[in-house]
């Protein structure tokens, strides 16, 4: 590696041989590298160019410390297609500038002027050189696939983990590297059958609580959880919070923390403003003098881009030229009675940036008519950055008559009649070109009205603000001739003198010294323009040659970019210049600009007294510049500060600490004829101490006197009055705040450290933006990132300030280079500011918004981050790092005992929650089934007395009729299927017997078939023909652990069965006995088997659940009567009703309703298959309407197909006669929390077709009792409560009111069907709990299943979920746990039997709630914050993974927008959920797998992401 950055060096051989004993060294262990690089760098430093930027050093020196601990991160991984960009747009340089606002940067190297371009490269080379001495950027092996997570990225030095001042453990280092990286292959073929990749990465991991568990975890989380293992935190004090209230950090003063010491300042007093005796009495009148004296002088040489000189503006055009547009906009706008404009009113001029020729006669055109010009920008497009905030600047300001120039109104973008349209935002304006051939001459006996410089308004400089908005800075005629008199005496100005100047002449230092001083002092302005600084960063110092320039304007970007592109010029030769005035001096980075373009050019004949920094404001115009001297002999005020002072408003020079230091220079002297003073930036205006940087305040005639039509704005801005520490005020005159922090040091001068306007306070401490701008720019300089196109800001998420950086990238640059950047850019800002950046955003070339002269937009691109349409192509967020405020992990107490617990109870008045539907023992109804124990004697009974009576009716995807079956039809049906299975079958009476059919008539025979033969059926969902592959597998599943003994279906599922595919699949060989049911005998069983035990087993039912585990329960004879019975009591079921089912019936309640409960109650049952919805989404609806059902049962993915597919149109189903309003009932079949959000859309959506929206309810069931809550047709309408979310996590309720912070609705699951009790128990204890809590839902009824099914016998395991007892209390009840959290409440309304309610409220799944720092989670209200993010997340899962949150969002837009998703989903889990994300994964819509019920798989996403078989579009691993 050293060799490679010796080799342009001519190096003496014994300095070679000595480095070349010195690497033997290293290599052989006999010094260490921090050694080693100390003396290398002792032996080169002599030869190499002096590094010349302050603060590369102190970032490489960061950089270096790290160097010696190195930390494995995760790289995030990416799809190829959003690697490679295809768009050419992509590689464009950025056209990045020198930017009016903040720093622009101008393209050395894209432009083609071959000096140029090689310079930028070599200099870079040479500084980076300078500064890595052998340590180049570290190298990482690295193998990023199309399928992304697979590799193991072995990364160095990343990650800061930096000693912070007392608020950082140290940092942990238990790096993890996999030995040999496994790439990951992804066939490229069809996106359906996705082959499991090989992975061969499984480590032994810990899980949260230290169990090690040998995972397929991918090595990326392993190193992620390495680098998080030890929280950045302190530790907790021992603290004890038995109630929800989670109170967030407040950050606690730093004890050690500096603060100011010194004597309270005093005001500083600028020198006298002397007022030579020929000063002009006014700005108009020094133009009227030299116009008529001198008016072949010239004024103002304006550049083509060739840097040609273009047109020379002498004074005595500008006189007259001037005179001609103050008559024209005086009288030709408008009628001789009504003139547009009048003196003192406001007109905008809109010139291009090359053409300050006639925007200069345009300005002093308006100052002769006496009325008020307002500069501003070219509007380009409509749609400009911050364009549409100009426009509201010009209507406050009432403007209606634009100037311009010709070739500009040409530009403008017109519509197709030729006019010029509105822009957005903008008044209705009045183009006005100010060209001398469409002006009509003056009449002789007319003069403009010249007078000494009063009060009246003289221009209005706007001004754009932190948060986008733009302001109008008035400035007065008399600050307008103070400032410049201020300014020639500052700088010594005398008549005809030479001044180059490169910056944006319509406001700030452009405006003030190249177009107003230079004015009064008749000097000769050459202008060069923003278009030819871009081709030719070297014009302005060419042009300070040819011209023997005394004076120049520049800023820091400027000489950085001559910098760049300076090749050894031999003409060159600055010895002219008495003065170069830095623009931007004030800014922390214009520093080493100076000094770097001082270091190159002092043998041209620079000298350093030259070199002038000054510091200015919109409000109170120059406020500091450093006078030019002719002693070489007196250095510039230098200070070297500690950052962490400055961070707490303290100035402490640090002199040992290299590492975190500002060096700032002073910006000079007070203006004279002004006092200046620094207050406290935040409070009443008191002065700062003298060692405390304050925001510095100027009082003085020659400043801004308003924010134009704003007075309470104005009134804090520019009428301040600084007080001393015991209130007096420091002077009777206002002072006017400049926006500047800053400080006045030893001498007067004066150090501007920042902007109010950069200023983030992240925790109590300050930081600026562009200091951070400075370090992120020292990281590497250039390699990665464009100078100048970088964007710093803060946005407030968890109640404090998080930084962001948002960069351009460079297009050349390599995934790998950017993502080590941004770590590295990370560690330095770490080292030397202190503090964490929450987010660091690449985006490509040229894609920030750029204010008018090439700066980024900051507020604009804000904005887009904080909607998501920002579009970056790399991201990092680090929220583990930053987010130090959260509320402290919650402890579990020691459990309590029983005796406690009652009393507890009893004294606070808490009710136990129990609660039970009606007795069914009590009710009296004339139900015939009952005489019979069971389903096969009811079907035979009904088959006798009601031959004819229809039961099922199956509708096709148009709706009419496909299948009917009557009482005696289906008996007939079932006794063929029951010879079939005794004779083709052989089977015996107990055997079971797979069901595989699709939702219809014959699964229903085939179930009664099985009765009647004596055998146990089991429903199993066919495989599907589109993906036998994935759904195959889950049937022969279903078959082997039932210990089917045979397989009954249709002929056409036989074949599928049988087929290619399918053994492609399965081991087909290995399939018990198909009997196809198509082909039946006809005869009748001699007998029909009756069971001798009503205990025995009537089915399984088998259901995958939503944590995906396949459970099959246990359903005896009497559970599935005494099941019909309550279903039948709670909904009215008699044989003259008909009830339409839309459910899939394969288990659960969907099966029950579909094939057992028309028999049982004699109803005819509508049915629907789910699946014909798909071609068909009003079929569900139609068929309701039609067969005027009033009670109907649906799944939520049927409500979702018809919320989604029918929501636009309602209006011509209406036309269709569709009429909902019979419904009484329409019940979703779940076993989840109600999704309210859906149900209630559901209903708004269809009220205008008839449908009441309390008819909508649900249900609720579970694997231990399939149905335990369905809303039936007497009783209360179900209730919705509005919970405290963060109480829940607690597991207490709390009930709050609707739109309450933190507040989550959550609905009744239906009522208590009769035969049912249910308690809330403690998961843990098994105690019961009080209504107040949050526990385990556990039931007691006839109609429980009996156990589960499985296929080793060994239900040890289980068996508590089917009869456990309470701890205490009444022990004596055999209750089954049902795995799901809820509580009970008791309402106000009343039961039929006029007994208060009570309502079950379920949140979740025990299986699935995560539990994160003590407390307890349920993934669905997280998944809810999270799709209301951005409007591209469809669907969102999230699983937790060794303590690691991982969020897993579908994206329904370009795979651009993937990277958007990252910051928002984790800022919207911190802010609602007090949760720091870990990993976020992008993916495409459908990849969350979900089961029939249309519940999300967690569990199966969970094993998928593992095994990295998901093919994520992005996936982010949050440091």
């Amino acid at each position: 590696m050293a060799d490679r950055s010796l080799e342009g060096m001519a190096l003496p051989l014994e300095v070679r041989a000595r480095l070349a004993e010195l690497e033997l060294e290293l290599s052989e262990g006999d010094i260490t590298q921090k050694g080693y690089e100390k003396k290398r760098s002792k032996l080169i430093g002599a030869y190499l160019p002096q590094p010349p930027n302050v603060h590369t050093e102190a970032v490489q020196a960061a950089l270096a410390k790290h160097k010696e601990r190195k930390m494995a991160v995760p790289m995030p991984s990416k799809r190829r297609s959003l690697v490679v960009q295809t768009s050419m747009d992509a590689y464009t340089p950025p056209d990045t500038s020198s930017g009016s606002e903040d720093e622009g940067s101008v393209q050395g190297d894209s432009q083609g002027t071959p000096t140029s371009s090689q310079g930028s490269i070599n200099m870079e080379h040479w500084i980076s050189q300078a500064i890595h001495g052998s340590t180049t950027s570290t190298t990482s092996s690295s193998s990023t696939q199309s399928g992304g997570s697979g590799a193991a990225h072995r990364l160095a030095d990343v990650m800061a983990q930096t000693h912070i001042e007392n608020h950082s453990a140290p940092p942990d280092v238990t790096t993890y590297t996999s030995e040999h990286a496994v790439p990951v292959e992804r066939p490229q073929g069809s996106t359906t059958s996705r082959t499991a990749p090989k992975y061969g990465n499984a480590e032994l991991m810990e899980t949260g609580d230290g169990v090690p568990v040998s995972s397929r975890v991918s090595a990326k989380i392993q190193q992620l959880v390495n680098t998080l293992k030890r929280p950045k935190r302190p530790p907790l004090r021992e603290f004890f919070v038995d109630d929800f209230e989670e109170l967030l950090e407040v950050q606690q003063p730093d004890p050690n923390q500096p603060k100011p010491e010194g004597a309270q300042m005093l005001a500083m007093r600028g020198e006298q403003l002397g007022v030579v005796t020929n000063w002009p009495p006014s700005l108009e009148a020094a133009l009227q003098r030299w116009g008529t004296i001198s008016p072949k002088a010239p004024c103002l040489t304006t550049m083509d881009t060739n840097g040609k000189p273009l047109y020379i503006l002498t004074y005595g055009k500008l006189w007259t030229r001037s005179m001609k547009v103050a008559y024209n906009i005086l009288h030709k706008l408008g009628t001789k009675q009504e003139p547009m404009v009048r003196p003192g009113d406001r007109v905008a001029l809109v010139f291009p940036n090359n053409d300050p020729a006639a925007s200069m006669v345009a300005f002093y055109g308006c100052l002769l008519a006496e009325v008020v010009p307002v500069p501003i920008e070219v509007p380009l497009t409509r749609k400009d950055a911050g364009s549409q905030q100009i426009g509201f600047l010009l209507g406050s300001c009432g403007v209606t008559v634009a100037l311009t120039s010709d070739a500009c109104h040409k530009g403008l973008p017109k519509s197709p009649t030729g006019e010029i349209p509105q822009f957005k935002g903008w008044p209705k304006l009045l183009w006005f070109v100010t060209e001398s051939k469409h002006l009509s001459k003056p009449p002789r006996d007319w003069f403009p009205h010249i007078k000494d410089a009063n009060n009246d308004t003289a221009y209005i400089e706007y001004k754009t603000c932190k948060d986008g908005s733009v302001l109008g800075v008035t400035v007065t005629r008399i600050a307008l001739l103070t400032h410049c008199q201020a300014l020639t005496q500052a700088c010594g100005y005398t008549e005809a003198e030479t001044i180059v100047n490169v910056l944006d002449f319509k406001k700030d230092v452009g405006l003030w010294h190249g177009i107003l001083t230079s004015v009064m002092n008749m000097m000769h302005v050459i202008s060069i323009p923003y278009s030819l600084m871009k081709v030719n960063p070297l014009s302005w110092i060419q042009k300070v040659c040819q011209y023997k320039a005394k004076v120049a304007c520049v800023k820091s970007r400027d000489m950085h970019w001559a910098l760049v592109a300076h090749r050894d010029q031999r003409d060159i030769n600055l010895s002219s210049l008495r003065m170069l005035i830095v623009a931007d001096g004030a800014n922390p980075w214009s520093i080493s600009s100076c000094d770097a373009f001082l270091n190159v050019f002092q043998s041209k004949g620079l000298r350093q007294e030259v070199i002038c920094p000054c510091a200015s404001s919109p409000e109170a115009l120059t406020v500091a510049i450093r006078r030019p001297t002719d002693d070489s002999n007196q250095p510039p005020g230098r200070g070297v500060l500690s950052m962490h002072g400055l961070t707490y408003g303290v100035i402490r020079v640090d002199s040992e600490e290299k590492l975190s230091v500002l060096t700032v220079q002073d910006v000079g002297l007070v203006m004279p004829g002004a006092i200046m003073c620094s207050v406290k930036p935040d409070g009443i205006p008191q002065l700062c101490r003298t060692d405390e940087v304050g925001e510095l305040c100027v009082c003085a005639v020659a400043t801004g006197t308003s924010y134009y039509g704003l007075s309470g704005m104005t009134k804090n801005t520019f009428e301040v009055f600084p007080v001393t520490s015991s209130g007096a005020p420091v002077s009777e005159y206002p002072f006017v705040r400049t926006g500047l922090l800053g400080f006045v040091g030893p001498g007067g001068l004066v150090f501007a450290v920042g902007k109010m306007d950069g200023l983030m306070v992240v925790s109590g401490r300050r930081h600026n933006a562009d200091d951070i701008v400075a370090t992120a720019l020292a990281v590497e300089p250039m390699k990665f990132v464009y100078r100048g196109r970088i964007a710093v800001f803060s946005v407030t998420v968890l109640h404090d300030e998080r930084i962001v950086i948002v960069a351009e990238q460079r297009p050349d640059s390599t995934e790998e280079d950017s993502f080590q950047w941004m770590s590295r850019v990370l560690q330095a800002i770490d080292s030397i500011h202190q503090v964490g950046v929450y987010c660091l955003a690449l985006v490509p070339a040229n894609t920030l918004p750029k204010t008018p002269l090439g700066g980024i937009h900051l507020s604009e691109t804000k904005q887009l981050f904080l909607e998501g349409s920002l579009h970056p192509c790399n991201v990092l967020m680090c929220p583990h790092t930053c987010v130090t405020n959260l509320p402290k992990p919650r402890q579990k107490q020691p459990e309590i005992g029983p005796a406690s617990v009652m009393v507890g109870n009893l004294v606070s008045g808490k009710r136990i929650a129990q609660a039970s539907g009606r007795d069914l023992g009590q009710i009296e109804d004339n139900d015939q089934a009952r005489k019979f124990l069971f389903l096969s004697e009811v079907l035979q009974w009904r088959a006798q007395t009601t031959p004819d009576h229809v039961l099922y009716t199956l509708l096709n995807c148009r709706g009419t009729i496909a299948n009917s079956l009557t009482c005696v039809q289906l008996h007939k049906r079932a006794e063929k299927i029951a010879v079939m299975l005794m004779e083709r079958g052989h089977l015996q009476d107990g055997d079971h017997v797979a069901l595989v059919y699709p939702p219809g008539i014959d699964l229903i025979a085939a179930f009664y078939g099985c009765l009647y033969a004596g055998c146990v059926p089991i429903t199993v969902r066919p495989p599907h023909p589109q993906n036998i592959a994935t759904t195959l597998p889950t049937v022969k599943m279903i078959v082997e652990v039932s210990r089917s003994a045979c397989l009954m279906t249709t002929q056409l599922i036989c074949k599928l069965l049988r087929s290619r595919e399918a053994a492609a699949a399965v081991d087909v060989r290995a399939w018990p006995p198909i009997l196809d049911t198509d082909d039946l005998p006809k005869k009748r069983p001699a007998q029909i088997y009756k069971p001798s035990n009503p205990d025995t087993l009537a089915y399984l039912d088998f259901s995958v659940s939503t944590t995906g585990m396949l459970a099959g329960v246990k359903m005896s004879h009497a559970a599935t009567s005494a099941f019909c019975r309550s279903i039948k009591l709670q909904c009215e079921l008699y044989p003259s009703r008909e009830v339409a089912i839309c459910l899939d019936p394969y288990c659960g309640l969907g099966f029950v309703l579909w094939c057992l409960c028309s028999v049982y109650s004699g109803h005819q049952s509508i049915l629907i298959p789910p699946a014909e919805l798909e071609t068909n989404p009003a079929l569900w609806l139609l068929a309701v309407s039609q067969y005027k059902v009033r009670d109907t049962f649906c799944s939520y993915s049927v409500m979702e197909l018809c919320t989604k597919g029918l929501g636009s149109q309602t209006e011509s189903l209406k036309a269709r006669g569709l009429d909902l309003s019979r419904v009484r009932t329409c019940v979703v079949v779940a076993e989840e929390r109600p999704r309210i959000a859906l149900t209630q859309s559901f209903s708004k959506l269809f009220k205008d077709l008839g449908l009441h929206p309390r008819a909508v309810s649900t249900s609720f069931g579970c694997r231990v009792n399939l149905a335990i809550c369905l809303q039936g047709t007497s009783g209360p309408d179900p209730t919705t409560v509005y919970v405290d979310m963060r109480a829940l996590r607690h597991d207490r309720v709390r009930l709050v009111e609707r739109g309450s912070p933190h507040s989550l609705p959550l609905m009744e699951s239906g009522k208590i069907l009769p035969g049912v009790r249910i308690i809330i128990a403690n998961p843990e204890t098994k105690g019961p709990l009080g209504d107040s809590h949050l526990g385990e839902i556990w039931v007691h009824s006839a109609h429980n299943a009996s156990g589960y099914f499985t296929i080793y016998g060994d239900e040890s395991l289980q068996s508590d979920h089917f009869n456990s007892r309470l701890s205490f209390g009444d022990t004596q009840t055999v209750w089954a746990r049902t795995g799901y959290l809820g509580f009970l409440r008791r309402t106000e309304l009343t039961d039929a039997n006029g007994e208060r309610h009570d309502a079950l409220y379920v949140v979740g799944a025990l299986d699935e709630a995560m539990e994160l720092r003590g407390m307890r989670y349920h993934p669905i209200d997280i998944e809810t914050s999270v799709i209301r993010a951005h409007k591209s997340v469809t669907e969102c899962a999230v699983f937790t993974w060794t303590n690691l949150l991982v969020v897993v969002v579908e994206l329904d837009g370009s795979e651009q927008e993937a990277l958007d998703l990252v910051p928002l989903v984790t800022n919207v889990v911190l802010e609602e959920h007090y949760l720091v994300v870990g990993v976020v994964v992008v993916v495409d819509i459908g990849v969350i797998p979900i089961n029939s019920r249309g519940e999300k798989q967690r569990m199966h996403l969970r094993d998928g992401f593992l095994a990295d078989q998901l093919d994520p579009i992005y996936v982010a691993y949050n440091m």
